[in-house]
């Protein structure tokens, strides 16, 4: 078959047989692929650091007839997050980026938004600066997936949230009035669902809180990712890493 092509972004590494590697990608044009890269781990010449996760770049493959995996032919970095210096916040970051493509996406979707969303907050993930960029990740992957709740009315008796408290509840989607409230819910701040309303209307590049600030939107995290693990049905590793890194 003829060989492909197509802007990606490095997602996971395993290490496959004995010099070769089992690597993730989200491509641009065909999504979420899997591929054999043969002699990776003997010879960095046709590689490089190009299979470092979350490298973006032009990739080359071949799909074999009756075959799950691709051969992955040869990566050229277009930009890696190695380019600055790497501290523990930013590793979490980049790695809770990651696992959220790939838990996530399905097999061999494209997604032009998606892709274009995670371009743009790696890169925006230079410093130490992870919480609003992580934030606005989250935010828009559950809305892009489908996932999102509205967050203007109750969900129970359809009532105007603007102006009143809102709380959520691990076991369901949306906002509740304080009547229409569930035991062990948690409350999501006005703030919070002001700062929701502007991600969701400008993009990452016009939007500069202080990052204490975008720290402090601990819980609307906490309703995203309940949100997003009750739908993909298991506990994301890095959820604990960032609470950690919050408190």
């Amino acid at each position: 078959m003829p060989l492909k092509e197509s802007e990606a972004i490095v997602l996971r590494t395993y290490p496959f047989r004995e010099s070769d590697l089992l690597v993730t990608l989200f491509t641009r044009t065909e999504g979420k692929i899997r591929g054999a890269a043969r002699a990776a781990k003997k010879s960095r010449r046709r590689f490089g650091g190009a299979l470092e996760p979350l490298t973006y770049v032009k990739l080359t493959w071949e799909d074999r007839e009756r075959q799950e995996l691709s051969r992955l032919d040869a990566c050229e970095v277009l930009d890696s997050p190695l380019t600055s210096e790497v501290s523990y916040p930013r590793v979490v970051a980049l790695g809770h980026v990651a696992e959220l493509l790939d838990e996530l996406l399905p097999d061999r979707e494209a997604s032009d938004a998606v892709f274009r969303l995670a371009v743009t907050v790696i890169k925006r993930l230079r410093g130490d600066d992870i919480w609003l960029p992580i934030t606005y990740f989250q935010l828009w992957m559950a809305r892009l997936m489908g996932y999102l709740p509205d967050l203007s009315e109750c969900i129970s008796c359809g009532r105007s949230l603007n102006g009143s408290r809102a709380f959520f509840h691990a076991l369901a989607d949306g906002l509740t009035c304080p009547d229409d409230k569930r035991l062990a819910s948690s409350e999501l701040s006005p703030e919070s669902r002001m700062l929701a309303g502007q991600m969701l209307r400008v993009p990452l590049s016009a939007m500069q809180p202080a990052n204490a600030v975008a720290k402090s939107l601990s819980d609307l995290r906490k309703l995203l990712l309940q949100t997003l693990e009750r739908h993909i049905e298991k506990k994301l590793v890095t959820r604990a890493m960032l609470e950690k890194l919050s408190a």
